[in-house]
């Protein structure tokens, strides 16, 4: 008798994987279920609900792995065992070669897949929100570690700094979406961390 149901060869972290190529290109909630179930092999609608319950739990479960993954970019951003300006500087770096990577969707998935959604889904995107904030307060410690320890003047605006770092990880994204090539990208963050030499005194090196 034909088995029915979930296929044998049913993968979960493929799965996972799967899905979360599908919300990082077309976002939450334009990608349907329809969508989802035929990136799986093209499993039945009760196994999708066996296998992870709901859309919006599938897409909690992918948002953990992203973080886990191709979120790690960022972690340099509260890493105090190198130089603030370093941990900042290879953070974006690393952040654009990723987002600039054609193995995968362009972009953020956390800045990209909840952008904007309806009031229904409204959640969603402070889920998202919150996960920036996160990576805004490494920033903001990063920043008062480098007041702290000198790097930076006593007279350091770190909120200003912050918002500037910030807008620049985020602002990669759309950077990405329109196939900016990470050369350019990357030539752009040497010129934004000019900044934090001209703050700390140094000479920039106009050579």
């Amino acid at each position: 008798m034909p088995r029915t149901g979930r296929p044998r060869a049913f993968n979960r972290d493929e799965a996972v994987a799967a899905a979360m190529h599908l919300f990082w290109e077309h976002g939450f909630e334009s990608t349907s279920l329809a969508q989802l179930r035929a990136a799986m092999g093209n499993i039945s609608a009760a196994s999708f609900y066996a296998a992870f319950e709901s859309k919006e739990a599938l897409f909690h479960e992918v948002v953990d792995q992203y973080i886990s993954s191709y979120g790690q970019v960022s972690e340099s951003f509260r890493d105090a065992s190198i130089p603030s300006k370093e941990a900042i500087e290879q953070g974006l770096r690393r952040s654009a070669r990723m987002q600039t990577e054609k193995s995968h969707p362009l972009g953020c998935l956390l800045v990209l897949s909840a952008v904007t959604c309806s009031p229904e889904q409204n959640h969603i995107r402070l889920m998202l929100t919150k996960e920036r904030e996160r990576v805004r307060s490494w920033l903001n410690d990063c920043i008062e570690r480098a007041v702290a320890n000198g790097e930076l003047p006593d007279s350091t605006d770190i909120t200003a700094m912050v918002a500037l770092f910030e807008t620049f990880l985020q602002g990669i994204s759309t950077q990405a979406r329109d196939n900016v090539p990470y050369e350019a990208i990357d030539a752009a963050i040497t010129q934004l961390m000019s900044v934090w030499d001209v703050l700390s005194g140094k000479t920039v090196d106009q050579g």
